[in-house]
């Protein structure tokens, strides 16, 4: 007679260790990767940042009225507007593409030239600048300081009785140190989980990844951290003015070399380039193969990149939209038409 020898609790013990060595291998992390996943912002004055986030939104920084940060860097469209050149005062036609707000506190510089070396020194040329929001960096604090809900906010924060446009700055730019967007579902595939991304999407990477384009387009942000120039191998005809980082170094090494965009939330980010004359991500990967890398991608490899792109959008800024203080009777009004 045989023996019955019951193997329920040696079998459910195998599966459970098969199971937990699956899972392990699943979540390995890929970390030889050219591009990192972004990791959330931390942030260290809250005090602060929700002050600037009143300053991004309040359209009286701008001799209209009408202009804010968020005018032409729109939070609920990728940080961008959306068009080729933004529209500053009076209607004026910008001269160059804006670039997201998004993930910008990863970025080598600020602006397609690099003139301002962080966010603080970004925020502050807007403000001054004829054709965007036309005002000056002294009626903006006069402007300020004649509300008394923003005198005791920016005396709560800074501990002074005066503002200045350095406070100014420094809290615009605290606000836009928050606006990183992790989560992405190719930050999930690099995290481990093999089944974030589809099998197109992955082919899209590789494809991305082996035919050079992560030369320029690497690290957590998918590029922000260099300067190249636009039209390697065949050159680029644009329609915007901009000679890129020339205008800041006078180096003639340098004209037409541009800050390499980051390419988190590309898809949200359109039209492309620093003119804005790529309409579609379609547009702007064949444009980039044939003038960068000298290929051609076709209908299939075009639309396998995209797919990959896409894969980049990660979790969008979500907050509470700041109530801004009421002016006062002493507040300089604004002159939308002059």
């Amino acid at each position: 007679m045989m023996k019955t020898v019951f193997l329920g609790p040696v079998i459910a013990a195998g599966v459970a260790l098969a199971t937990a060595v699956a899972v392990a291998q699943a979540a390995a992390p890929r970390t030889d990767e050219p591009i990192q996943p972004l990791a959330a912002a931390k942030v260290s004055n809250p005090a602060l940042a929700e002050l600037g986030k009143k300053l991004y939104f309040d359209p009286r920084l701008s001799k209209s009225g009408f202009i804010s940060c968020n005018s032409c860097h729109n939070l609920s469209m990728g940080g961008t507007d959306n068009l080729k050149t933004s529209i500053g005062h009076n209607w004026q036609k910008g001269p160059i593409n804006s670039p997201t707000v998004l993930n910008s506190s990863l970025n080598v510089a600020q602006f397609w030239d690099g003139r301002a070396a962080d966010l603080q020194a970004q925020a502050g040329g807007p403000i001054a600048n004829p054709g965007e929001m036309a005002f000056t960096h002294k009626l903006a604090v006069d402007v300020l300081e004649s509300i008394p809900g923003y005198v005791t906010e920016f005396g709560a924060v800074f501990g002074t009785g005066k503002i200045t446009i350095e406070e100014v700055t420094k809290a615009i730019a605290a606000f836009e140190e928050t606006l990183v967007t992790p989560n992405a579902r190719f930050d999930k595939w690099l995290l481990g989980d093999d089944t974030a991304l589809t099998a197109d999407e992955k082919a899209g990477y590789e494809l991305f990844r082996d035919s050079g384009c992560v030369a320029c387009h690497n690290g957590p942000a998918v590029g922000g951290n260099s300067f190249q120039k636009m039209g390697v191998v065949e050159p680029y005809k644009a329609t915007s003015p901009a000679e890129g980082r020339v205008a800041v170094t006078k180096d003639e090494a340098d004209r037409f070399n541009f800050k390499v965009p980051t390419l988190r939330n590309v898809e949200m980010t359109y039209p492309y380039f620093h003119d804005g004359e790529a309409a579609t991500l379609s547009d702007a990967v064949e444009t980039m193969g044939r003038i960068q890398l000298g290929r051609v991608f076709n209908k299939d490899e075009n639309a396998k990149i995209v797919a990959f792109l896409k894969t980049l959008t990660g979790d969008q800024p979500d907050f509470r939209l700041p109530i801004l203080p009421p002016s006062s009777d002493a507040t300089p009004r604004p002159t939308p038409f002059e």
